[in-house]
Formats: structure tokens, C-alpha cells, sequence
């Protein structure tokens, strides 16, 4: 079955193969009971299954999303059937003054802030460095990472002793794809950013780690790789297939969790074998 090629960031209604979120599947214990979450690019993929466990395990949850907003109010559907509070929060993070109105609601709505989930991203694939426009580099390092430095910033305020900050790495960190050259630029800088940004706030008694994924089913997949690509997408790691994204939540509820009091400056990797060295 042909999956459709879709514009970027892709949507989930257009997706033939549906990605696995864990709906039917995540039973919470009450691991993050409480805790005050935003997620940003929760409508979907890691985002969604993320939010999906999270509110299953006790967290209420503002949605950070671009404009994909049939896909955004399903995820705050399932964080209300979990019983915690779902906040949406369109925009788009390229842009500061975005950055600085999400974690305003955050603070707004729930009333404080334990967790940060920096995970929103763009990617698209380029055969020549030619191809890259400048618009299109600086675009994705506004959106990848600089987005990143400044939520972390406006919500620094807000964030006390025992919060964690999670940024969404990615194999290609270590191993970077050639066609992929803007974003896995910018998913090396992520992983020096998070080791950096632990140390400094350490003494604040403030976690930072990241997750970093391989090849995950999300509707990011058909919106920026062409046909054949997809096809074959993930049939190369071990475990000879993509993972689904509620395969990559439980790394996120872990690193959210009092469980992982001394576990900061991390890079976790779910990549279906692939070593991360």
C-alpha cells in the first residue's frame, strides 16, 4: 500500500498507514501525577503518543502545534478522556515572540511549569547542497534549535527544583543522512546544546536530557521524503522496520519522572538498533 506524498508537516487524516500513538495500548501508574507538561509538536507522531502517556500517567498538557489543528484537537481529546487538562496552543516557533506566548499560556492555564518537551522540528530532503535555500536552512535552525533556547528561556522562570527538559535529538546526531542536511545539523547541535545546558543548570537542580529517535512512522515521513524513500523508510536499521511512536514515549515519561532524579546531560537513543556512539 503507497503511502501519499503530503505537503510539510504533513497531517494525520491523509495518512493511509496510521502511526500506532499508543491509544488502545498505554496504562499509566501515576509516574508524572501533577506535574504541569508542555509538548510542543503534540498533534501528532512522538508528540501525540508523548502527550497521549503523559496525561495517562497523571500530567495535565498544552499542546504546541503549528496550524494542524483536526490532528491537535484529537490529541486534547485523549489527554481529556485521561482525565488531565489539555490546552492547545497554535503557532508557529521559528518565531520568538511565539516561543514566549506558549510558555506564557502554560503558566497561565496550569498555573506553573515541571516539564518542558522541546520535540516540534523540520525536515525535508535534498539530494544537492545547491537545492538548500538559505530561506529553507535558516528556517529549520530557527525551528529546530533556536526555538529550543528560547522556550528554555521563558520558562526558566517558571521552573524549580525537580523540573526536566527534554529535547528531541535524533540518530542522525551521530549519524548524520546527507539528504537530510539542514535538520541533522541542527540535530548535532541539539545534543551539545542538551549536554551544555545541563551542566549550567545543574546547580538549579534542574534535569536536561534528549531522546534521540530513529526512523519513527509520523506523518513528517510522506511530507518530506519522496516515494521511494518511504517505501523503504526504516528497513535498513536491526530490527528491520520503522518504530512507532509510542515505541519512543516511555523514554520521554522516564526522563520526566522522579524515577530519573540523577539522570541529566543523557541522550537516550531508540533507534531500533542502530548504535549511537
Amino acid at each position: 500500500m503507497s503511502e501519499p506524498q503530503q505537503q510539510p508537516p504533513g497531517t494525520l487524516q491523509a495518512m493511509r498507514r496510521k502511526p500506532d500513538h499508543g491509544e488502545d495500548s498505554y496504562r499509566g501508574c501515576g509516574r508524572l501525577q501533577g506535574k504541569r507538561t508542555v509538548i510542543t509538536g503534540a498533534d501528532s507522531g512522538i508528540g501525540r503518543a508523548t502527550a497521549i502517556a503523559f496525561a495517562r500517567e497523571g500530567a495535565d498538557v498544552v499542546i504546541g502545534y503549528l496550524d494542524e489543528h483536526d490532528d491537535a484537537r484529537d490529541t486534547a481529546k485523549l489527554v481529556e478522556e485521561a482525565g488531565r487538562k489539555a490546552v492547545l496552543v497554535p503557532g508557529d516557533l521559528s518565531r520568538r515572540e511565539e516561543c514566549e506566548a506558549l510558555i506564557d499560556t502554560a503558566v497561565r492555564e496550569l498555573g506553573g511549569l515541571d516539564v518542558l518537551v522541546n520535540n516540534a522540528a523540520y525536515q525535508m530532503t535534498h539530494e544537492t547542497v545547491e537545492e538548500i535555500a538559505d530561506e529553507e536552512w535558516q528556517h529549520t535552525f530557527d525551528l529546530n534549535i533556536t526555538a529550543m533556547f528560547r522556550l528554555v528561556k521563558a520558562a526558566l522562570p517558571h521552573l524549580g527544583e525537580g523540573a526536566s527538559i527534554i529535547n528531541t535529538a535524533s540518530v542522525n546526531s551521530d549519524m548524520p543522512r546527507p539528504t537530510l542536511l539542514p535538520y541533522a545539523t541542527t540535530k548535532g547541535a541539539i545534543a551539545n546544546f542538551t549536554a551544555g545546558l545541563a551542566q549550567l543548570l545543574g546547580d538549579r537542580k534542574i534535569r536536561v536530557n534528549s531522546v534521540a529517535p530513529g526512523p519513527i512512522w509520523t506523518p513528517l515521513i510522506p511530507s518530506t521524503m519522496p516515494p521511494e524513500h518511504v517505501a523503504e523508510f526504516g528497513k535498513n536499521t536491526p530490527l528491520g522496520r520503522p518504530g512507532e511512536p509510542k515505541e519512543v514515549a516511555p523514554v520521554f515519561v522516564l526522563l520526566a519522572s522522579d524515577e530519573a532524579s540523577y539522570i541529566s546531560g543523557a541522550m537516550i537513543p531508540v533507534t531500533g538498533g542502530k548504535p549511537i556512539l
